[in-house]
């Protein structure tokens, strides 16, 4: 999202599966070599939830611009969620990310600001002026957005030390601000957002387990556990449905507890960087 400010310095490392010469970190025990099947198998993931991502605001949207607010919003949480997945890498399509999930803070009229568009702008409207009224052109380009970043991913290149360094930079967003309630300050449906946040970055660091695993098991093993018990958190809040608690119903102490087990995590996706040799 347009708050987050990942890594911006780095090697271009494969937009199509490539090798590239082999660079400084190299000699540090990770070649380019060893990274191409991970980072070949993480942009499947994204394009797979890039395609869930528009089939579902194609749904959503149509239930926008047909007046439909009860439907829309039963499905509002569920289709922001492979959006949520890939945000380790929302810098490497920022203006994108800026249209389809700024929130209003990012503009300097807030909520009456024309630019303030996406999935927030949407949000807004069912929540709390409950109506779509004017709401149509905001739905059509949300979903233009979300066909535009499937196609644009097909050429994206995915370098390392972002795809790493995003998913550390992501945990620690949660930690810092997300936890706060900020984002889904509408909807309240936050604990959605954190699941598929924490879904995303697991990925990254199972995809480079086996690298990390090479360093330091001990350090794989414990950041493994840390993100289970992040996940089991999380899972107390889950209703019989599947679907999770309004994050209003989450006390302060929840919060914090919840908040002490992120920021745990976020201190050992912060050293994995360093320990890959892709500072």
């Amino acid at each position: 999202m347009l708050a987050r400010r990942h890594f911006l310095q780095g090697l271009a490392f494969f937009g199509s599966v490539s090798v590239t010469a082999a660079p400084a970190w190299a000699a540090e025990g990770v070649s380019a070599l060893d990274l191409v099947k991970p980072l070949a198998e993480y942009k499947l993931y994204v394009s797979a939830n890039l395609r869930e991502l528009v089939k579902g605001v194609q749904a959503f949207t149509d239930a926008v611009k047909a007046g439909k607010i009860d439907e829309a919003k039963k499905l509002y949480a569920q289709v922001r969620r492979p959006y949520e997945r890939i945000e380790p890498i929302a810098e490497l399509f920022a203006d994108l990310d800026k249209s389809i999930d700024a929130r209003a803070d990012d503009h300097e009229q807030g909520e009456k600001s024309p630019d303030f568009i996406g999935f927030h702008r949407i949000e807004y409207g069912l929540w709390v002026q409950k109506s779509t009224k004017g709401l149509a052109p905001v739905a059509d380009r949300l979903l233009a957005d979300c066909k535009e970043l499937q196609k644009r991913v097909i050429t994206l290149t995915f370098p390392p030390e972002k795809v790493v360094g995003g998913a550390a930079v992501l945990i620690e967003e949660v930690a810092a601000t997300k936890i706060s309630g900020e984002e889904e300050r509408y909807s309240h449906t936050d604990l959605d957002d954190f699941q598929a946040n924490f879904e995303g970055a697991d990925k990254i660091f199972e995809l480079l387990r086996p690298l990390v695993e090479k360093k330091d098991k001990a350090f794989a093993d414990k950041t493994a556990a840390n993100f289970k018990t992040v996940f089991d958190v999380l899972a107390k809040y889950r209703k019989p449905d599947g679907s999770f608690e309004l994050y209003t119903k989450l006390s302060e102490r929840d919060r914090k507890v919840l908040a002490g087990k992120v920021n745990t995590l976020a201190e050992d996706l912060s050293k994995l960087r360093g320990m890959l040799g892709l500072n």
